[in-house]
Order: structure tokens, then sequence, then C-alpha cells
């Protein structure tokens, strides 16, 4: 099994729905559903990224940005590559 990949993310909260937008500079942007408060749009980042990336929700973990837009988000057992692709092929 692969080591972990850190990503950096840009969530926008409060959208009509939850979906991975493209690029951000050097993020991703994403979108999620849940309102930025109680941790709910940290949560839903979790369950898009766990879906997304055909992972268990446990391989996806917020390290850094818990209280703004930009994250960085740890996923175990990932390649930078596989990731990359994966995240550009949901691009809806």
């Amino acid at each position: 099994m692969e080591g972990s990949t850190r990503i950096v993310l840009r969530v926008a909260p409060g959208a009509s729905r939850a979906q991975v937008v493209g690029r951000h500079g050097a993020a991703w942007k994403v979108r999620v559903t849940a309102p930025p408060e109680d941790g709910k749009a940290n949560e839903a980042v979790v369950r898009l990224l766990a879906k997304t990336l055909h992972v268990p929700e446990r391989d996806v973990e917020i390290v850094s940005g818990h209280g703004g837009r930009d994250k960085i988000v740890s996923l175990a057992g990932l390649s930078a590559a596989k990731i990359e692709r994966l995240l550009g092929a949901s691009i809806t």
C-alpha cells in the first residue's frame, strides 16, 4: 500500500450540490452543500472526496484549514497521479 498524499482544496460551502469544480490556482475547488458551521462542511468535504476517490472516509483527513476555505487534506493509499486523474475525471 502506498503512503499518503496531501492535496490543497478551496472549499465553497452552502452550494446547491456537492461536486468537484476544477482547479483554483494550485488547489482543487470543491463545493459542498453543508453550511460552514460546527464542522459540517468539513465532514461533507471528507464524504465527497471519499466517494470521488473510491476510498473509505477513514483514509481522508483534513490536516489544516479546519476553519477556513483553504484546506490541506491527506489521502491515504493514493498516489498524486491517481488523485489528479480521479478528481479531473469527476469534474461536472
